[in-house]
């Protein structure tokens, strides 16, 4: 006798307007006196960073994509499969969803080894349909090490990346992570955002990664989707969302931009690495080792680390002063502040300035100046 089908509830549907790379989020919840209210577009590969202050709907966001949370209306797309549409009467269970979650906290198996646990998801996928191997797993995350101890006897940071081995080796399609760095102190997230570098970089395996930190999103981040109060105010490309002053976050006291260099030159007698900004027209100095030609660098700059000139200083200890227009001024939640939005070459920058240098400057829209660059994060 034939085994019936699934009913469409239990199963993933390819629809003919479904077919284009990316995942399409569509949520409508009501959780008492909240309300997520979500319309958004992510790219299929790559990390997408869910950013926002507390409370704005970050983990619910999450949770209906996991299947974990069951929106009374809402649509849900991933790399053209279908996983919920409210108006068809699709919702696949998370169980049936080919995506791995990662908490706050790796909740590993006690009892098990860590290459029990690493096994434990690797068993969950039939050996046809794996992406990811164990030893693979093991490799990307630095745990080979690890394999033979007990979860007790692992730092935070060390459990964390077990977690992580173990979600990929379940061979997702999409991968979450729910602030996996939340409980971690300082020296542990720096132990942990390498090996999470290496996922973004070696792995072709879209990320969705929530964070109220603005240097992990960052560091990590190609897509940021910006949250507040249930409601997605912005969604992007994270080079040009920080940039823009219409929104909260360009605001914030370590409001800053993301650009995305590369290594052009070392000067080994001042220790000075020369790294050319997209366009290769500019370039920005900074006090690094010697890296490879043409390696890409991810560089952030902070807007209260730019000030401007309407001339090029000679006689300055600043290394970078960049030719600049203003493109957009704002005020800033100081009032004795403006946020500057300037143009580098095709490269944004922010810059936060007293209001009275504003106007000893005469700065508009569309003015030439000088944008002395104080201090760059290399990130990678």
């Amino acid at each position: 006798m034939a085994e019936l089908p699934a009913p469409a509830s239990l199963r993933a549907t390819s629809l003919p307007d479904a077919a284009t790379e990316g995942i399409h989020a569509r949520f409508r919840v009501e959780q008492g006196s909240f309300t997520l209210d979500v319309d958004v577009n992510l790219p299929g590969r790559g990390v997408s960073a869910i950013f926002g202050h507390s409370g704005s709907g970050k983990t619910t966001l999450l949770r209906c994509i996991a299947g974990l949370a069951r929106p009374k209306d809402g649509r849900l797309c991933v790399n053209g499969e279908v996983w919920l549409d409210t108006a068809n009467g699709i919702f696949l269970p998370t169980h049936k969803r080919p995506l791995g979650y990662v908490f706050q906290e790796a909740s590993l198996f006690p009892h098990l080894t860590v290459a029990g646990n690493l096994r434990y998801g690797m068993n969950r996928v039939a050996p046809a349909t794996r992406r990811v191997e164990l030893s693979q797993a093991a490799g990307l995350l630095g745990i080979g090490h690890l394999l033979e101890r007990m979860p007790a006897g692992l730092s935070g940071g060390e459990r964390q990346r077990v977690g992580i081995a173990r979600a990929l080796l379940t061979s997702p399609r999409l991968l979450l992570l729910d602030e996996p760095l939340a409980s971690l102190d300082q020296k542990r997230k720096l132990e942990i955002l390498p090996y999470l570098e290496r996922l973004h970089d070696e792995l072709d395996i879209p990320i969705l990664y929530v964070s109220h930190a603005p240097e992990e999103v960052a560091r990590l981040a190609d897509h940021l989707v910006l949250l507040d109060q249930g409601r997605a105010v912005a969604s992007g490309p994270i080079t040009d969302t920080l940039a823009r002053l219409d929104l909260p976050v360009a605001m914030e006291d370590d409001a800053s931009v993301v650009i995305q260099g590369a290594v052009a030159g070392h000067d080994a007698h001042y220790g000075l690495l020369t790294l050319d900004l997209p366009g290769a027209r500019v370039s920005l100095r900074v006090v690094h080792a010697a890296l490879p030609a043409g390696k890409p660098m991810r560089i952030v700059v902070r807007a209260r680390d730019v000030s401007l000139a309407s001339s090029a200083a000679e006689d300055t200890s600043v290394l970078n002063v960049l030719p600049a227009t203003v493109v957009e001024i704002e005020s800033a939640p100081d009032p004795s502040r403006v946020m500057v939005r300037l143009d580098v070459d095709g490269t944004p920058l922010l810059s936060r300035i007293t209001r009275y240098s504003r106007d000893r400057l005469g700065l508009v829209v569309g003015k030439r100046v000088w944008a002395q660059v104080k201090a760059v994060s290399l990130l990678a």
